[in-house]
């Protein structure tokens, strides 16, 4: 049995859907679009995060780095005095929080003198405190994103963590020259956890 003669018609049919394959496979096999790094950790890499891991950070270096508050924190233990602060501008919308060391009766004094309840919660200090309280070291300080951060980022800012833990829900990754360590879920950022590198030896 011959078959019918093959028109222009169908060869241009077939022609337009190899196209359309090898376009689909080209599309499939296509490299990812490379990460942007986070310009301000990029920045902090080379002078904040290096002083905290040294035990050498002090509010006044990270005030005049970004602008932010004081903040007096009731707690079971004592009061804890935090600064917190808007880093890496809209686009970027992370939250600083951060622990700042006074003695036991210098956060009760501040207590009584901000009239802080146990059961207040929380209150802001004036803005004043922060000349005054320029020199106080830094214990810790915690970043959150407010929207969703590609740990690809991270890892083209900061290079493939040297450590990496599996926690509950995620992954932790440790930078222990930097003090760092990163909260990572479904390869999005939670949250960045900066210390003294002698706390993560604990």
């Amino acid at each position: 049995m011959k078959l019918p003669p093959l028109r222009l018609q169908h060869g241009l049919l077939f022609a337009l859907l190899a196209l359309l394959f090898f376009g689909w496979g080209a599309w499939l096999m296509r490299p990812p679009a490379s990460a942007e790094p986070l310009p301000w950790l990029a920045a902090w890499q080379t002078q904040l995060l290096p002083a905290l891991a040294s035990e050498q950070l002090r509010l006044a270096d990270l005030s005049g780095e970004t602008e932010g508050e004081l903040w007096l924190q009731a707690q079971p233990s004592g009061p804890r005095l935090l600064y917190r602060a808007p880093v890496g501008g809209a686009e970027e919308g992370w939250t600083l929080s951060a622990e700042l060391h006074l003695s036991r009766l210098e956060r009760e004094s501040l207590a009584v003198a901000a009239g802080l309840q146990a059961s207040s919660g929380e209150q802001p200090l004036s803005g004043q405190l922060l000349d005054q309280l320029g020199r106080q070291p830094v214990l810790a300080l915690e970043l959150t994103p407010s929207v969703a951060v590609p740990a690809a980022r991270l890892a083209v800012t900061l290079g493939q963590p040297p450590l990496r833990l599996q926690i509950e829900g995620g992954e932790a990754w440790v930078y222990p020259v930097l003090g760092l360590m990163a909260r990572v879920q479904d390869d999005t950022v939670l949250l960045l956890r900066a210390q003294p590198k002698s706390a993560l030896q604990h």
